[in-house]
């Protein structure tokens, strides 16, 4: 991806069929639908891709065991389906991933071992692995931390497990190839108008100031939490469509909760499920559902979702944990679509919302990382029918990814899929970016280099939030990194030292609210 090369081709030519507003999951998946059936089409990301919701989930491709408990069988089933398109479709960022619910009654047992045996049953060709009720000793042989007292056994199941700003990247990079003009750090300043109809848009490089007057068939807003905002600007009412809820994540060390899989609290007090998952070599802990009135880009835990989490996490370990053990939390907003005077977030619907406003704007809210690709293809369908383009069907179900590689090496860089070979060349053409950001962890500087260069990071934050995980896996450490990144993209992009040195002032206070002191 150029950045510099994608701007260029605006200022040429600023005629689009497709424009989409927005460059998290929905977004992307909206770009690679339209480009891939043939649409000019043009996204727009006001910060980094993934900035928000879509870099801040809790990592699961899943059909949600939850919502099968509060009988919706539609959404758990659609999910399931996409479950499986999407692990197929990247399976150098997507994996299979086993779970174990441990359970305290007989009554329990049969319970969730009969539920989990529908979610299984409801993947149908796309199912991941047979579920299977254990006995208390075989629970302990996959989860050998899990405080025993009690325990009667427990159900294993299977799910799917991703890292999500990795594969928005992917996606943007699989957009990119198929002709969309693609740009981060890119606002919608307002709307053109004709006779009351969008017909286009005005956009600014956040960077530069550059304005661009850009010609629309049809505009898509996919901005998530921050929809309102637009339809503002789109409409001129202030209707509140999304009802935003906060999930929080703690990141710990694995030493904490050994085993051979992830567990899953399937009660508690707030109604949710609670999740224990590896990833990256760490521990991810979460969620919590609160609901929360404003919409910040840099949400903030508060203090008894972290209790809440915390204690769940001791409840069931024999390890107990404290603040001093956690690396970093992270808190997600969710555009939840708004239902009457519901209160509580966690009873309100995934399910996503595709409206066309008055003034011919798409807006789709709501919905989860794992129906990104159906969410697209029934926006880009509505798009087709409300502006009169040329009717062309989907073509995403089968279409791989960029990256896609059947094969992973054990290599940190397997992520990367088959991307990892050239920056494997990068080390062998510079055996200095072989040399790690920091010894604790395994990045290089080849991977530095390699996000600036074809990834389109421009800041610290974008390399070491979005691109490399540091900042969610380990907060210290990615503070103690920014120095030797900042270098690094300083003498790729021209920058000078006083660029560098308000880069890294800048990481240092983003990173501090990943902290717990």
């Amino acid at each position: 991806m150029d950045r510099e090369g994608n701007l260029k081709q605006l200022r040429e030519s600023a005629e689009f069929d497709i424009v989409i507003i927005g460059g998290g999951a929905t977004g992307l998946g909206c770009a690679v639908d339209a480009a891939s059936r043939g649409f000019k089409t043009l996204l727009l990301e006001k910060y980094d891709f993934a900035k928000g919701t879509s870099s801040r989930s809790t990592k699961l491709v899943h059909g949600g065991v939850r919502y099968l408990a509060q009988g919706n069988i539609h959404l758990v089933r659609e999910a399931l389906l996409e479950r499986g398109r999407m692990l197929r479709n990247a399976p150098h960022v997507c994996h299979t991933l086993g779970f174990v619910v441990p359970v305290y009654s007989w009554w329990d047992k049969l319970y969730y071992g009969f539920g989990l045996w529908i979610y299984e049953f409801l993947s149908a060709k796309f199912s991941l692995g047979k579920t299977k009720i254990l006995s208390k000793k075989e629970t302990l042989y996959y989860l050998p931390d899990l405080d025993s007292k009690n325990l009667k056994g427990g159900v294993l199941y299977y799910d799917g497990q991703f890292d999500d700003s990795r594969l928005a990247i992917n996606m943007a990079q699989t957009a990119t190839e198929h002709g969309v003009v693609v740009l981060n750090y890119c606002g919608v300043t307002d709307f053109i108008k004709q006779d009351d109809k969008i017909i286009g848009l005005i956009t600014k490089d956040e960077l530069s100031n550059e304005e661009f007057r850009v010609k629309a068939k049809s505009v898509i807003n996919a901005t998530g939490v921050f929809a309102d905002a637009i339809l503002q600007k789109s409409e001129g009412h202030s209707k509140e469509t999304i009802a935003t809820s906060q999930g929080i994540h703690l990141v710990i060390n694995k030493k904490y909760f050994e085993g051979l899989s992830a567990m899953l609290i399937p009660k508690t007090a707030d109604g949710r499920v609670l999740f224990v998952i590896p990833w990256h070599d760490k521990l991810v802990l979460g969620t919590t559902d609160t609901p929360v009135r404003e919409v910040l880009l840099e949400p903030t835990p508060l203090e008894e979702e972290i209790l809440f989490i915390v204690n769940h996490f001791n409840k069931y370990s024999k390890q107990k944990i404290n603040y001093s053990d956690i690396n970093s939390v992270f808190v997600g907003l969710r555009p939840l679509v708004k239902a009457g005077v519901e209160q509580k977030t966690a009873l309100l619907s995934r399910e996503h919302s595709i409206n066309v406003l008055s003034s011919g704007l798409v807006n789709v809210t709501g919905g989860k990382w794992t129906t990104y690709r159906k969410m697209a293809e029934q926006t880009i369908d509505k798009a087709i029918r409300v502006s009169n383009l040329n009717t062309v069907r989907c073509k995403t179900r089968h279409l791989k990814i960029h990256g896609y590689i059947k094969t992973k090496s054990n290599s940190h860089l397997a992520i990367y899929g088959s991307d990892a070979i050239l920056i494997e060349q990068l080390i062998i053409e510079d055996s200095s970016l072989s040399e790690k950001i920091h010894p604790l962890y395994p990045y290089t500087k080849a991977e530095v280099v390699w996000a600036v260069k074809n990834e389109m990071a421009l800041t610290v934050e974008d390399v070491l939030a979005r691109r490399i995980r540091l900042l969610f896996l380990d907060a210290r450490v990615a503070i103690a990194s920014a120095p030797i990144v900042a270098s690094i993209i300083a003498s790729l992009l021209g920058k000078n030292i006083d660029w560098e040195k308000e880069q890294i002032i800048e990481f240092q206070q983003l990173a501090q609210g990943y902290l717990l002191e």
